[in-house]
């Protein structure tokens, strides 16, 4: 109601009863009676402003009251809703969390398995070793054990012992672009610890791991930690690569392959960041098994890298059809193949092309250049003058190894290793 409303209404009501009284007093009655039918006109008309005043205050109020009843239930509903979705929530964040849980589980178990496997096959050549002839390797210590035999039995067991205690280390080094120098790889390298801490170098204990049987186990160790960190990687958006070295030993092995397969088809998100690599020569004595497996490897999306390159005059044609996308080539070896013809730089195999163009012409099949060793500031002006894009080496960084805390996070379980491990053998006359 308006504020001149209420005086409008009296105003009105008084003219009205003295308009009613007037024609009273017109039609010749005397003026009592016309005051009072102008008395009775207004009370009239005051009841009936009162009574309308009462119907629409209450009804005012019911409005009000049924508004705040919809205001009620709409709170209601909300809160029903809210509840609702904070119990899906709860149940989502649980389901991942479930999930989670389940898929490290598998992972682990998957990992278990791996070196259980692992573990009887060289339990069965434990056997076999030990109950070889008397005249194949006389027991340690004896006039006929060389030294040598003596040295590559002790390495056997370190490397074993430590295996069982899990002291192996991940080492990355970063692989820089050029010319901005920003990370977008890094090579994985795993180091053994001795007893003592000893850092062990790989040329200390390889060829007598391989030949041992020990190499999947430690592929298999430096791959979990790999796939951990490229996790963690990813959880902060860091789409970087991680090149892991694996050995034609692995990939050939009947036992650790098909359960390795089986772990990245499982893990095939990753396949844009694990990068598998081994070495020129590896690849190109590999066999048909070897090459089958890389190609399995390759049908769920991850990619090879070759390094230890010893020649660059590569058969491109059969790189792209092995998926080799990158090759790592020594700074050194790739700048003494230039030579100089008619005032310009080529390569001494392909003398007809500027050694610009030589980058280019791996890339046309997929391949990228990676010019590795690089240890001088000249070496990276020569490297971008051929056109190299990317580079690794002791310049950009060394190797350094995973923060304790986050190894630890990325170890298997307690006493997996050591479960899976066979006994300290020794080889008996």
């Amino acid at each position: 109601m308006g504020k001149f409303t209420p005086a409008i209404l009296v105003l009105t009501y008084i003219l009205v009863g003295l308009s009613l009284a007037a024609m009273v007093w017109n039609g010749g009655s005397d003026f009592g009676t016309a005051l009072a039918v102008l008395a009775g006109t207004l009370g009239v008309c005051l009841a009936f402003h009162a009574y309308a005043s009462q119907q629409l205050a209450e009804r005012r109020i019911i409005r009000e009251v049924e508004n705040v009843r919809d205001a009620h239930r709409l709170m209601v509903d909300a809160i029903d809703s809210t509840q609702k979705d904070m119990i899906e929530l709860a149940d989502r964040v649980q389901n991942q969390r479930t999930s989670r849980s389940e898929e490290l589980t598998s992972e682990v178990k998957m990992l278990e398995d791996l070196v259980m496997k692992l573990g009887e096959s060289i339990e069965d050549r434990l056997h076999e070793w030990q109950s070889a002839p008397a005249t194949v390797v006389p027991l340690r210590g004896s006039p006929a054990m060389n030294h040598k035999e003596a040295q590559a039995l002790a390495l056997i067991e370190t490397i074993r012992e430590a295996l069982i205690a899990n002291r192996v280390d991940l080492y990355l080094q970063p692989v820089v672009s050029l010319p901005q120098r920003k990370t977008i790889f890094y090579e994985s390298f795993s180091r053994l610890r001795d007893a003592t801490g000893r850092v062990m170098m790989p040329a200390e204990y390889l060829t007598v791991a391989d030949a041992e049987g020990l190499v999947p186990s430690i592929d298999n160790l430096l791959l979990f930690r790999c796939v951990q960190i490229v996790r963690r990687l990813a959880k902060q958006d860091r789409r970087i690569g991680i090149f892991c070295n694996i050995s034609l030993t692995s990939l050939r092995d009947e036992t650790f392959f098909p359960q390795f397969l089986e772990f990245l088809n499982e893990n095939r998100d990753l396949s844009g960041s694990l990068i598998f690599e081994l070495g020129q020569d590896a690849f190109a004595t590999r066999g048909s098994v070897e090459a089958r497996n890389m190609a399995k490897l390759a049908d769920l999306g991850f990619r090879f890298s070759l390094d230890k390159v010893v020649s660059i005059d590569f058969d491109l044609q059969d790189l792209h059809r092995s998926d080799v996308r990158y090759v790592k080539i020594g700074a050194n070896l790739l700048l003494e193949q230039l030579l100089e013809v008619e005032g310009k730089p080529a390569m001494k195999f392909l003398k007809d092309i500027h050694a610009g163009d030589y980058a280019g012409l791996l890339a046309r099949y997929g391949i990228e250049v990676i010019a590795e060793k690089v240890e001088s500031e000249k070496q990276v002006v020569d490297i971008l003058d051929i056109e190299i894009g990317y580079a690794q080496g002791h310049l950009f960084g060394e190797p350094r190894a995973i923060k304790e805390q986050v190894l630890a996070e990325t170890d298997p379980p307690a006493g997996f290793i050591k479960s899976t491990m066979p006994q300290q053998g020794r080889r008996r006359a």
